[in-house]
């Protein structure tokens, strides 16, 4: 299982918001460079970015600092907030993102991930935020009825091999994951899922890993030291967990 610390960027810093809320913010980092090094020394062979001004208003806002965070560490990097067109797909990509994740607009354009597959192939990723197992667009503002399970269905079919499955209303609250609804999509769907929302300790880390998510996305939990990343890693490579 992939252990991806995250960076939510808005406004250049790097924030984390509590259930997705732009008004229950917290700045852990006025340069996001400095976490993205940080996460680096710490051996992560990943990082999970989100324009957090692009998911909300479609606008990518901070492109200068995610130039800075490619150029300053050598990990692979997944971008998601603000990808709604095949211009900013491209944008990103000529970035040197390795992972392009695609959110509100794989709703709104279902045909956009088709292009995009096409095009870019398993650099392309659909974000799954869900509220009570319906999605949520535009920053998670809006809500729909689309069952979560049912578009990485349809998703898949069209060939896309990785989901970030968010449970919004766990994001940033240190609460532990939703396990039956991780299981539940896992099964469903024949895909890679990357578990994200409510890690808040190494023994949340061990059931996502048991679940057989293909990864987990770690923010909040690091930023306030309730996990380490150092144990994620560890925890995230163990074969067989007896305890």
């Amino acid at each position: 299982m992939i252990v991806y610390p995250a960076i939510d960027i808005r406004g250049g810093q790097a924030v984390r918001l509590i259930e997705g809320d732009y008004d229950q913010e917290t700045v852990y980092d006025a340069d996001p460079v400095v976490a993205a090094r940080r996460w680096a020394d710490g051996g992560s062979e990943w990082i999970h970015i989100v324009d957090l001004d692009g998911a909300r208003d479609g606008i990518r806002g901070n492109s200068e600092a995610i130039s800075r965070i490619r150029a300053a560490v050598p990990l692979k990097l997944e971008l998601g907030g603000g990808l709604r067109t095949m211009e900013d797909i491209r944008a990103v990509a000529d970035l040197g993102i390795d992972r392009m994740v695609i959110g509100s607009a794989a709703i709104d354009n279902p045909g956009l991930i088709s292009e995009a597959v096409h095009i870019y192939g398993d650099m392309i990723a659909v974000g799954l935020d869900a509220r009570d197992g319906k999605l949520a667009a535009k920053g998670w503002l809006a809500q729909t009825d689309t069952n979560a399970i049912d578009a990485a269905r349809h998703f898949a079919e069209a060939g896309v091999r990785h989901f970030i499955f968010t449970d919004i209303r766990r994001d940033g609250k240190l609460i532990g994951p939703n396990i039956n609804a991780l299981k539940h999509m896992i099964d469903s769907v024949q895909a890679n899922i990357i578990a994200s929302g409510g890690i808040g300790t190494n023994d949340d880390i061990r059931a996502v890993r048991e679940t057989g998510a293909a990864g987990v996305i770690i923010g909040a939990a690091l930023y306030k030291g309730t996990v380490h990343l150092a144990d994620a890693l560890r925890i995230s490579a163990e074969e067989d967990y007896e305890g």
